[in-house]
């Protein structure tokens, strides 16, 4: 198997790509082999691959080891990694997985996790097809999202957000407001049950990207609203107009610049940003608490959501979705639902 080395590692540039060798049904690594290998990563399990099928699901995380993780979008496959030897293990790895339960895969990416946000990349082809449109799409409990592998350094959905997503088409809402919409992936599943939906974020170009995930599933843009504006300047607005909704999506940057230079900062901002998302909040509403911020985990969350709950005098209940099968525990997006009554 061919292995790409870069020549600039830390910045992680891709070099020539070569493609996957074909399959071998039955075929397994030698002993040999596995003994060169690290410990052993725990890999996606073939009755688990089956019931994401079932479910309508092509997006997931197939591994994940300290210093990076892989990823599968339909027939593409993510590789994020801190370091070229992570690099090298993830795609000797996932040879051997892929071999073993039969997957087709058409190209692998590779993308480096720097340790500053200002230093990050788009992902690069390791294999495949280079003349191949970096713009594919993935399913999740069978509504279509565009990946673009070519846009920037996230490809277009996160995947760690597939029970909070699942949980807002099993609620039904009326009325959904998605701060920090990104490309919309919450407004479509709130919309695929018939929601009337309010998505912000600071980009046109990821909320354009958010129009074509509407269009993916043949649901009409009318009715729905896309503004291209800071979270913090829309929600007062929204509130002074005494709009309301019944679901509401918070899930900020660790941190992010507005064009006018105004800054957020998730660990001093949040609480500030929940309370006023609170007087938007209908009875009986919910509030979706949701951060990649290392230093503010669920229990985080929780208590800065039972102080804006008695800042604000009303009640509520926290709850939490189901774990990611997919996901070691401590990894991925750190979320809680906030149910007021």
């Amino acid at each position: 198997m061919n292995v790409v080395r870069h020549s600039k590692v830390e910045r992680g540039e891709s070099a020539m790509p070569y493609r996957l060798p074909a399959p071998t049904p039955g075929r397994r690594p030698s002993a040999d082999t596995k003994s060169s290998l690290p410990s052993k990563a725990v890999w996606l399990d073939r009755k688990t691959v089956e019931k994401f099928t079932a479910e309508g699901t092509d997006a997931y995380r197939l591994c994940t080891i300290p210093e990076g993780w892989v990823e599968r979008f339909g027939r593409e496959v993510l590789i994020s990694y801190k370091t070229t030897s992570a690099r090298d293990r993830l795609i000797l790895e996932l040879y051997f997985w892929r071999t073993s339960l039969g997957v087709e895969i058409s190209r692998v990416f590779g993308r480096f996790l720097p340790k500053k946000n200002e230093e990050r990349e788009k992902p690069q082809l390791l294999f495949g097809n280079p003349d191949e449109n970096l713009q594919t799409v993935a399913t999740e409990d069978f509504l279509t999202y565009k990946i673009d592998f070519g846009a920037g350094y996230s490809v277009g959905l996160f995947i760690d957000q597939r029970e909070n997503r699942k949980y807002v088409r099993q609620s039904k809402s009326r009325r959904l407001l998605n701060c920090f919409a990104y490309t919309c992936s919450f407004s479509v599943a709130a919309a695929s049950v018939g929601a009337e939906t309010v998505s912000i974020d600071l980009s046109k170009k990821s909320l354009e990207r958010g129009r074509e995930n509407f269009g993916l599933n043949s649901l009409p843009t009318t009715g729905h609203r896309f503004i291209s504006d800071d979270v913090l300047t829309v929600v007062p607005r929204l509130a002074r107009k005494g709009e309301k909704f019944d679901m509401i999506i918070l899930d900020p940057p660790t941190f992010s610049r507005s064009h006018r230079g105004k800054t957020f900062n998730v660990e001093n901002d949040f609480e500030e940003l929940l309370a006023q998302a609170l007087e938007l909040t209908a009875r009986d509403g919910c509030i979706l608490l949701s951060t990649n911020c290392s230093t503010l985990r669920e229990k985080g969350l929780e208590v800065m959501a039972r102080y804006c709950l008695k800042v604000a005098r009303r009640a509520g209940k926290l709850h939490r979705t189901p774990a990611l099968p997919d996901f070691p525990p401590n990894t991925g997006a750190s979320t809680v639902w906030l149910s007021l009554r």
